[in-house]
């Protein structure tokens, strides 16, 4: 793909998020890399606002190529999107505001993944079945963007399976192998976090099943 299609792309991709949500009030964020470049997103902008040629071009090493005119600036979030290209080779990033995920992750103790099991669209994140239990890991927040670098990086490496590191009261950085993958993982982990929210709230815990064998056919009552 193009550069141009890609920064097409990226802006398509922050309008559609807009409106579910998930970057609004200038927050979020999207990078793609096509080979050594890497398109990223600038900050401080209203995302459904962003015109192609406000997207900013890195080295395959985090290093600004080329910027866009005005008083555009790089994100905060580019440590972090690195993070996952070098550690995963991921194609695309994507940071979400989600409010479900930000709940979700309100439901996670200190030091815990977040759960999940036994829900169908669980099959829609990246080598994940629907009697796994997937395991996501849940950072706590910072101050400053950047200062999640370090905590960032150690979770990629320490959850090998999972495609996305929740950050606790904040959002998702959540990564794929081109920009439609990601967008599907984030869009099926948003709604999976939606689900874990409502049955919560329920009184349901669906991490409560018995996982060793598939639930038996229901017996008709004579």
């Amino acid at each position: 793909m193009s550069g141009a299609l890609i920064r097409e792309q990226i802006c398509t991709m922050c309008r559609d998020f807009y409106k579910l949500g998930w970057v609004s009030g200038t927050g979020g964020g999207i990078a793609i890399r096509d080979g050594e470049t890497i398109y990223m997103a600038p900050s401080g902008v209203e995302k459904e606002k962003i015109e192609p040629a406000d997207i900013f071009e890195l080295d395959a090493e985090g290093g600004v190529c080329s910027r866009p005119d005005g008083k555009f600036k790089l994100t905060a979030c580019a440590p972090l999107f690195m993070a996952a290209f070098k550690q995963r080779n991921a194609g695309a990033v994507i940071h979400s505001h989600s409010l479900d995920v930000v709940l979700a992750t309100t439901l996670v103790p200190p030091g815990e993944p977040l759960i999940l099991t036994r829900l169908e669209m669980m099959k829609g994140l990246s080598g994940v079945g629907y009697f796994d239990s997937h395991q996501l890991p849940v950072i706590d927040n910072t101050a400053l963007e950047h200062e999640l670098e370090d905590r960032l990086s150690r979770a990629i490496d320490a959850f090998a399976d999972a495609t996305a590191v929740l950050v606790r009261n904040h959002g998702v950085y959540i990564w794929g192998r081109d920009a439609s993958h990601a967008k599907t993982q984030a869009e099926c982990l948003d709604y999976l976090c939606r689900a874990k929210v409502r049955m919560h709230a329920a009184g349901i815990d669906h991490t409560a099943f018995d996982r060793s064998e598939p639930d038996a056919p229901p017996v008709a009552t004579p």
